[in-house]
């Protein structure tokens, strides 16, 4: 949606005298003794003014398919003597949203306008003043301990020179999911929308050289107010108020031992404190039966341990706004893989259940190998490997993995290594297709591919991925945990000359976060700084080809796409260096040889895209002058955010064209931008073909240095793919398979609709 210019020209009269309105002869104008009464914001009474309620109407409907006349009919039955103007407006949002449908789309950017008019009736008369008064406000915030001290920074002069950069028709482009939670769970007590986005924008310049910080504050203010750029949800909470975290990321690793398990533990308490997801790989805790003290069969394995990290994410509940988030990964040769992948069932001893964390299991391709064979797969005690061979199976991956493997099962073979298990490699994995489609988990990381491609293989490994399975760097436990700022473009309000600028505002914005943020704990201050890791994401793709009546079978059309993100987030990342300096663990990376996106060669880039010179050039350079980050690009799910922005979620279809969600105060209509203009060419996930959105990821992946938040829906119900076509359990297996065959990097959850049900969550901190 585009803003209508004038809209809050038209609605300030409203606002300066709260009353209601009507059309002649669609109210009641009062009873035989004296008029109808109306309570005021403010609590006083006034005359119920049949020349209002008509303003209000009409100015939410304007330039939108929607009539005013029967929105104010709609109302008529609910007005009584004595409501109050807040009772009329949650009146009017609710026969908006009740005739909101398929055929007429528009009464959900009604609702939003009502409820953003509600919104700034409400902070006029609390503080007094709508827009237009931005230094006062700035300053009163300031006063009060509830800003960021770093504004002071900014003078009263420029303070009025950003005030003036304010559009408050931007306000009116919310759809009613979209502005109720912007609404609800970003803004500050009296903030209005764009004040906040300009603070936001302030901050994120404030390091910016003194000639060039109010250019870089426009810019991103104008991206971000706009809906072309999105803030993750660290970002857009936590930045405006002192100290906070503006970190989405993270992933620690405990070693076997005490100390570095609890270490690891208050780390994650730390990071759930400030609402960040946090992945915690316990791959080298040694497996149920092993040595403890010299005591053989007295471990617990990890179970114990995954209990206090779920007990954890329950306690340290993000300042009371929702439980913490964790995903604990477990390496697939672990021993302790069955009993992890029955964490989650209800059957079986309750002590040892952990409800409330995101089980993954890191997969390597030898055991993929063997999955596609029918093959043995061995699972073994690390602690065991560890004592008797010398060797951290953990920190291992390709060609070093495959060596130490086989040695281990010759070992086992002849009788050295005692604590283990074998079992049918595809067995295995079935179980946890089998938990997949109960649970919608465990999550899939693939570790060689995403090994494969770390630019950083000279300092380290990458254990598993973060809580949405799209962010990952190098882990070492109490040394380094993984910490990454992200942000999104909308897609859906972008076209492929837009990318450039915009991916140059995106990279500089995260460059910025880096240095703005605080830490929650040691390790991850040292991440921050050595890899300077950010994830520039995308939300909106089925907008952006529905617009242009394009499909995700469109790969050659997603390349073109994806790799222009790809190329100008890089460069942009190589212009940053210019300025400011590589990323301190550059030298040896695979970026200091001149390798390009996610540690391929220069070569694969001349073979396949249709402007090799520029790649050509851009390798050179980055030899030449560094990167300021290490990882560039990641796509984070955007479940919440996406609504913000008034697009579809991340990279995957739309799960359905038109659908209502159940909130706290009802049903809400939830539809794609487009769904006007482009019905049909919004394909539905819930019927769509799943290796068809298998291939598009992968044809995205190339482009994407980290990964990408792949979700995977499978329809269980009778005919869902056409008449006579029923999804089978070989299908989800051979889905999962070519996930993996095809390069991607990660499966998030796996969804499925059973009997017309949805099973639906999401990661608010990636919302990003």
């Amino acid at each position: 949606m585009s803003p209508s210019v004038g809209l809050v020209a038209d609605a300030t009269a409203s606002l300066v005298a709260d009353a209601t309105v009507s059309r002649p002869g669609v109210f009641p104008v009062g009873k035989a003794d004296r008029p109808w009464q109306i309570v005021r914001r403010d609590g006083s009474l006034a005359e119920i003014d049949v020349t209002k309620i008509r303003r209000v109407v009409e100015w939410a409907c304007q330039g939108l398919d929607a009539s005013a006349i029967a929105l104010e009919a709609s109302l008529q039955t609910r007005l009584k003597d004595g409501t109050t103007t807040r009772e009329i407006q949650d009146n009017l949002i609710d026969c908006a949203l009740q005739m909101c449908s398929p055929e007429a789309p528009d009464w959900r950017y009604v609702a939003g306008r009502l409820h953003v008019w509600g919104l700034w009736k409400d902070v006029r008369v609390r503080r007094g003043y709508q827009y237009g008064q931005y230094r006062r406000w700035v300053r009163s915030q300031l006063a009060a301990g509830k800003y960021d001290a770093r504004l002071e920074r900014y003078n009263d002069a420029e303070l009025e020179v950003a005030d003036g950069w304010i559009n408050p028709d931007w306000d009116t482009d919310y759809d009613y999911a979209g502005a109720v939670m912007l609404s609800k769970r970003y803004l500050l007590d009296n903030e209005l929308p764009q004040e906040a986005f300009l603070t936001c924008a302030l901050l994120l310049a404030v390091n910016e050289p003194s000639d060039r910080r109010l250019d870089w504050a426009k810019r991103f203010y104008e991206a971000i107010a706009q809906r072309q750029l999105s803030l993750a949800t660290p970002i857009l909470a936590n930045l405006r108020v002192p100290g906070g975290s503006l970190a989405s990321c993270f992933i620690t690793a405990m070693d076997d031992s005490l100390e570095s398990i609890f270490a690891a533990i208050t780390d994650t308490a730390r990071i759930s404190k400030n609402g960040g997801g946090v992945g915690v790989n316990v791959s080298r805790i040694r497996g149920t039966g092993s040595t403890v003290m010299g005591k053989a069969n007295a471990s617990g394995g990890v179970i114990p341990w995954v209990k206090l990290l779920n007990d954890t994410a329950i306690a340290v509940n993000q300042g009371g706004r929702r439980a913490g988030a964790v995903t604990v990964s477990l390496d697939i040769w672990h021993l302790d893989v069955p009993e992890f992948l029955e964490m989650q069932t209800e059957n079986g001893d309750q002590r040892r259940k952990a409800y409330d964390i995101f089980p993954q299991l890191v997969v390597l391709d030898e055991f993929m190998r063997r999955v596609q064979s029918g093959t043995d797969w061995t699972l073994v005690d690390p602690y065991e490997v560890r004592t008797k061979l010398g060797i951290e199976l953990a920190e291992l991956w390709g060609d070093r993995f495959d060596a130490a493997y086989k040695q281990i099962e010759a070992e086992v073979a002849a009788g050295v290594l005692t604590l283990t298990k074998t079992v049918k490699a595809r067995d295995l994995f079935k179980e946890a297709m089998r938990t997949q489609v109960e649970t919608g988990m465990p999550y899939l990381s693939f570790k060689d591919t995403i090994n494969r491609a770390n630019p950083n293989q000279h300092a380290g490994y990458i254990p598993g991925t973060n809580l949405c399975c799209e962010s990952f760097s190098n882990v070492k436990p109490g040394e380094e945990a993984h910490t990454c700022n992200l942000t999104s473009l909308n897609l859906a309000n972008l076209d492929l000359p837009d990318l450039q600028s915009i991916c140059e505002t995106a990279v500089r914005l995260l460059d910025n976060a880096i240095d703005l943020t605080v830490p929650p704990f040691a390790a991850s201050a040292t991440h921050n700084q050595k890899y300077r890791t950010i994830g520039v994401g995308a939300m909106g793709l089925a907008d952006w080809l529905a617009k242009r009546r394009l499909s995700y079978k469109s790969l050659e059309e997603i390349s073109e796409l994806f790799e222009e993100m790809g190329y100008h987030c890089t460069r942009a990342a190589m212009e940053l260096a210019k300025e400011r300096g590589a990323y301190p663990a550059f030298e040896g990376s695979t970026w200091s040889r001149g390798d390009l996106i996610g540690a391929k060669p220069l070569a694969w880039f001349i073979e396949k895209s249709e402007h090799p010179e520029r790649w050509q050039q851009l390798s050179e350079d980055i030899r030449e002058h560094g990167i300021r980050n290490s990882h560039i690009t990641a796509i984070a799910p955007n479940t919440s955010s996406s609504l913000v922005q008034g697009c579809t979620a991340s990279v995957l279809p739309a799960y359905s064209r038109f659908f209502y969600d159940k909130w706290a105060k009802g049903v809400v209509p939830i539809a794609p931008p487009y769904i006007k203009e482009a019905f049909w060419f919004y394909p539905e996930n819930k019927t769509l073909d799943q290796k068809t959105v298998v291939a598009a990821i992968a044809t995205i992946q190339q482009w994407i240095d980290t990964g990408i938040s792949m979700e995977l829906l499978f329809n269980l119900n009778e005919n869902a793919y056409g008449e006579g076509v029923t999804i089978r359990a070989k299908d989800v297996f051979d889905t999962l398979l070519l996930a993996w065959e095809l390069g991607c990097k990660a499966i998030y959850y796996i969804r499925t609709v059973q009997k017309d049900s949805f099973k639906e969550s999401e990661c608010s901190a990636c919302a990003n």
